[in-house]
């Protein structure tokens, strides 16, 4: 295992200069905060070295990390080694790839060949892949250079990202709240500089969760769109992998490296990832855009409507034509339920068989749920959310977008496990709290989160733009233009 952090010493060396070290210091918030897209250019143009990029990022890692503890399992070592090889490469005149000198951090439930990935389970913590996940694969291909694993909670259930093994992720905001989950390692490395670029999972919201708690970005993709190797139910729609990062454009940019075709998933979309590498700029002159009135009926803290319907006016000052319209939700969180309960029993059955004693709760619950399910019970599962995904077509024949809150509370107390009730209302499960991420979820449509306010205490909000199926490009297009027109993902978390 590589020593956890890279020192001054060492940072004076990788610049090649006696004065390298007041070189860094000065430069390292800069060079951290620039964008993916424009960091990836000073480098291919020679601007700025893969080595420069990542002394500086290891630098912000070592000042920051340990406030935040998102980062888990750092690879300092080999990712200053593989800068270097990425610099030599170019002065060869290598050909390179759209990532290339980026530094990135896993999530902690996708395999990194020789790299520790513990799933956030002390059954795992010791756990050490022999094969990169395929998304790891396809960023590495593209040219970044991982610095190590995000933290994430344990396998990933639950939006509130703490285990046993590492602790609780810090919200960068306020360090008394948690940063959601369960790719809250990644957003919150992406909050406070320590990466550029991230990936993540998202089954009721890991991919938007986080972000609107940590004021980045974050895409849940269309099943297929981002593949993955075949196992458990090689099928389920239900879970889907995707990229963060701190732009829309620094989001497209990595979704056009990890999506595209692969044999190996049977569920793949056959579109190249290069479609995603365009220029986001679009007229948005008479688009019909549904804005939510209330999802059905569930809760919303009063703060995050107030964030979100003041942006309102945004989207109709682009040309949009904007109606408060909704489909119609039924089906979609039971069949939803349903399935996912399926799921851990298929996916983590063995585990609680095996270790129940090492397992949390709220993952037994749900694998001893689903292992009740009869045929009829999984048939009547798959029904519902057909019908409602249906109704979500058709809606969307009239409205191309679909807008609303991303998440129904602010970020909370982190030595709470999950809300448990909002606005008075009970919450009957861990993951209820979540309707307005799993609703979408429900109905497959690609989903970004993008930075829309803060409240007076300073914690931020975000808001979720839901496009067409599998029409992330669109999503991508109106998020860059609401972006550009708001500059709210600018601000930093005063850790930084």
């Amino acid at each position: 295992m590589s020593r956890p952090l890279i020192n001054r010493r060492e940072a004076v060396q990788l610049l090649g200069a006696a004065t390298a070290a007041q070189t860094l210091a000065a430069q390292a918030p800069d060079i951290c905060f620039l964008t993916a897209v424009e960091m990836a250019s000073l480098i291919r143009r020679k601007k700025l070295s893969a080595r420069e990029v990542m002394a500086a990022h290891l630098k912000q890692i070592e000042r920051v990390n340990p406030k935040v503890n998102a980062i888990v399992t750092l690879i300092a070592d080999q990712a200053i080694e593989n800068a270097r090889k990425a610099d030599e490469a170019q002065a060869h005149g290598a050909s390179l790839g759209p990532l290339h000198g980026l530094p990135v951090v896993h999530k902690d439930l996708f395999d990194t060949a020789g790299v520790r990935t513990t799933y956030g389970s002390r059954i795992l913590k010791d756990n050490v892949p022999k094969q990169d996940a395929m998304i790891v694969e396809r960023i590495a291909k593209a040219g970044a250079i991982s610095v190590g694993k995000s933290n994430t909670p344990e396998f990933g259930a639950g939006s509130q990202t703490f285990n046993e093994v590492f602790g609780a992720t810090k919200n960068p905001y306020d360090l008394t709240k948690t940063c959601g989950g369960s790719s809250g390692g990644g957003a919150v490395s992406l909050a406070c500089g320590m990466v550029p670029i991230a990936d993540g999972t998202d089954s009721g919201g890991s991919l938007r969760n986080p972000p609107a708690f940590s004021n980045v970005v974050g895409l849940r993709t269309a099943p297929g769109r981002v593949p993955t190797a075949a196992q458990g139910n090689a099928w389920s729609t239900l879970s889907v992998n995707g990229p963060m990062a701190r732009t829309v454009a620094d989001v497209a940019l990595l979704l056009s490296a990890i999506a595209g075709p692969d044999p190996r998933c049977p569920i793949s979309i056959a579109e190249s990832g290069s479609r995603f590498a365009g220029n986001l700029e679009r007229s948005f002159k008479g688009v019909r855009v549904a804005w939510f009135k209330d999802m059905g009926g569930i809760p919303f803290d009063p703060r995050i409507l107030k964030a979100v319907n003041a942006q309102r006016k945004v989207f109709e000052s682009l040309g949009c034509i904007v109606e408060e319209a909704e489909p119609d939700w039924t089906g979609a969180y039971e069949g939803y339920d349903i399935l996912r309960a399926w799921g851990y029993a298929t996916s983590q059955g063995e585990y609680v068989r095996l270790h129940r004693d090492l397992v949390k709760d709220t993952i037994i619950w749900e694998v001893e749920r689903g292992s009740k399910l009869s045929g009829e019970d999984i048939a009547r599962g798959l029904a519902l959310r057909s019908r409602a995904w249906d109704r979500m077509r058709v809606f969307q024949e009239k409205y191309e977008y679909f807008i609303a809150p991303t998440t129904q509370v602010l970020p909370f107390d982190i030595t709470r496990p999950y809300p448990t009730e909002i606005e008075g209302v009970k919450m009957a499960n861990y993951v209820e709290w979540q309707k307005s991420c799993i609703l979408i979820s429900a109905l497959e449509n690609p989903a970004l989160s993008v930075p829309c306010g803060f409240t007076d205490e300073g914690l931020p909000v975000g808001l979720q733009i839901v496009g067409r199926h599998r029409d992330e490009w669109s999503v991508l297009q109106l998020a860059h233009a609401f972006e550009q027109a708001t500059k709210i993902g600018r601000r930093k978390p005063g850790i930084v």
